[in-house]
């Protein structure tokens, strides 16, 4: 169903109630999301993106209850990805002239994906757009947010940045706009957004937001491609995200761990007690990587000043779940960190040299090289010992 944004700018997207993984099995979508597609109908008619491939045979049936598809005069593609093109092959069956609007790497990412040579139009960051009316539509890349064929689309008069997934958020609701949102659920999943997806791209971004603002557009709507859209202050969003683009922290320590026989378990809540003996201001949270999403754990690191991580050996190394953790982190690319590490050992004990290699190979400083490394289950004197780690860690 078609929804009006402003003016002759509609929302013809789809939400998605049920999705609970995203991008495979690699994020977690508990709120589910949307995918927003977006009809622009001014002299020009316009169609900014489409939804996931599952739901194309809905989508164009819908779009067909709104518009003759042959009136749509230009396709702007924002982003290759298959949650925002999926729909496409099976549209341009039914109008297959149509021009599709995309930067250069869009097109490798479409053809690749499809197969299909479709009517491709390359632009390039200042292009425009004529829609008629006194209206263009400006173009604006967005490499490496998230991926290197992104952009972004601004339309004049209406002032509408269509961002897509910068300033998104998995968030699956009928209100549609921001102001209509609970405000909590809202910015966690903005923030766990951010720091699932675009951290590695932050020095990027905060580039690229200068460049944006060095545009002087005045932008009264933000209309993404997952979740809301941004129409009470909308600078709000940009604003949250030149914040956490900025190597971001709150006074947070998160300790994160596994563990076999609650030996590992022991020392993670005895370092909380000492970080809190500490440090009465600082946050302490402790999560058991077995019984957390890893999602919801990596958005905490990323509100994290200082992370602990804790695993028993296993195999001369580590446990899988705790491995797996620490590729995530390397691959997010933290900046301004701290991080110590623990676990239990029978015997051989590389556990706790494996995650401190690993901390500091993701780019995080080491408060202490050795670690908290215990034989077998902690005593009253290792307990203490490890109170006395965290208070450490607390000070560091």
């Amino acid at each position: 169903m078609k929804k009006q944004i402003k003016n002759n700018v509609s929302w013809v997207g789809k939400v998605d109630w049920e999705l609970l993984r995203f991008h495979g099995d690699d994020y977690s979508t508990h709120k589910g999301s949307t995918y927003n597609s977006y009809l622009i109908e001014e002299e020009k008619t316009v169609l900014i993106d489409t939804v996931w491939m599952p739901f194309a045979e809905e989508f164009i049936a819908n779009l067909q209850k709104e518009i003759d598809l042959n009136k749509i005069d230009y396709i702007v593609v924002n982003h290759g990805e298959v949650d925002h093109s999926g729909s496409l092959p099976a549209l341009m069956k039914l109008i297959p002239d149509k021009p599709i609007y995309c930067t250069a790497n869009a097109v490798k990412s479409l053809k690749g994906q499809y197969h299909q040579d479709w009517n491709f139009h390359v632009i390039k960051t200042g292009d425009k757009l004529d829609l008629g009316n006194g209206k263009e539509l400006i173009f604006v890349e967005m490499s490496m947010l998230h991926w290197p064929d992104s952009m972004a689309s601004y339309l004049t008069g209406d002032n509408i940045l269509f961002s897509n997934d910068a300033f998104g958020q998995h968030y699956a609701t009928e209100k549609l706009f921001n102001d209509l949102v609970d405000q909590c659920e809202l910015f966690y999943e903005c923030i766990k957004y951010y720091a699932n997806i675009i951290t590695p791209f932050s020095a990027i971004l905060r580039k690229k937001l200068a460049e944006v603002l060095s545009l002087n557009l005045q932008i009264d709507i933000i209309a993404t491609s997952h979740g809301v859209i941004w129409r009470d202050d909308p600078m709000q969003i940009v604003e949250k995200y030149a914040k956490w683009a900025d190597d971001y922290q709150e006074n947070q320590i998160s300790i994160i761990y596994d563990t076999m026989w609650n030996g590992t378990k022991e020392l993670a809540e005895r370092i909380a007690e000492g970080i809190g003996l500490a440090d009465k201001d600082v946050t302490v949270k402790v999560f058991n990587l077995a019984k957390n999403d890893d999602n919801d754990v990596i958005t905490e690191v990323f509100k994290s000043k200082t992370v602990v991580v804790g695993s028993p050996t296993v195999g001369n190394s580590v446990l899988h779940s705790v491995a797996g953790f620490m590729h995530m982190m390397k691959g997010l690319r933290f900046k301004n960190k701290k991080a110590a590490a623990f676990g239990c050992y029978g015997w051989s004990g590389e556990g706790t040299k494996f995650i401190l290699d690993s901390m500091k190979s993701a780019g995080f400083e080491l408060i202490d090289e050795e670690g908290l490394r215990n034989q077998w289950n902690p005593s009253e004197s290792v307990k203490e010992e490890a109170v006395r780690f965290g208070m450490k860690i607390a000070k560091a």
